[in-house]
């Protein structure tokens, strides 16, 4: 067994309903005063991107400060319409009993994440997967741009090894981070992405989902 399992959130393990985008737009208009048109790609991208590239769609300048008021009010609207988070979204049949199995198995878990921290936290908390993660040694969407930069961050922050680690993810983005960095890569085709597209991306294990926990801890172990 890894000495540590590197959680992504989104489609991984929650989906939110579609609420996601409506939080952002009302934080993107918080900050810009501008209503949100259109918004940049989102697979796979870290917040700091995504609010570059859709402030340019806007013809919006783009500036560090820009992006810490904006991170702040993604935080606070996520606090604010948390229990609406949890009426739509739900966390992904089997994450929970996975986060459970490591966790009495002695294995130190956290994510790596676009989102910014404030989200990240309210989303685990909101579908109960909060207590098995050491948030503080997660990375997240104030931490870097690319999936690579922020697993080094993570394994940094936990003083672990690439070889000791595994990270979870659902896109070709993740897959493509995780080699990267140096970490094992297991794929979970619950996003937009398929098992094949998974597999030809390079993941070292590709799982259809995380309802069958033995198989999903047989391939984190692997």
């Amino acid at each position: 067994m890894p000495e540590l399992v590197l959680w992504d959130i989104d489609h991984t393990l929650m989906a939110t309903g579609g609420l996601g985008r409506e939080l952002w737009a009302e934080a993107f208009r918080e900050v810009t005063g501008v209503e949100m048109r259109e918004q940049a790609s989102v697979t796979g991208s870290t917040e700091r991107v995504i609010l570059r590239e859709t402030a340019r769609l806007h013809d919006l300048p783009y500036s560090d400060e820009l992006f810490e008021s904006f991170a702040n009010a993604l935080a606070a609207v996520h606090v604010r319409r948390a229990a609406e988070l949890r009426e739509r979204g739900h966390a992904l049949p089997g994450a929970a009993a996975i986060l459970a199995r490591l966790a009495e198995q002695g294995v130190r878990q956290t994510v790596v994440t676009g989102n910014v921290r404030g989200a990240a936290q309210v989303k685990l908390a909101v579908f109960g997967l909060d207590d098995y993660m050491r948030l503080d040694d997660g990375a997240y969407g104030q931490d870097g741009e690319e999936r690579p930069e922020l697993l080094r961050m993570a394994l940094a922050r936990s003083s672990t090894r690439a070889e000791d680690a595994v990270f979870l993810g659902d896109t070709p983005a993740d897959v493509a981070g995780g080699l990267d960095a140096g970490v094992r890569i297991v794929a979970v085709a619950t996003g937009r992405t398929t098992a094949d597209e998974l597999r030809s991306a390079g993941a070292d294990a590709v799982l259809d989902g995380l309802t069958d926990t033995e198989r999903a801890l047989a391939a984190i172990k692997s």
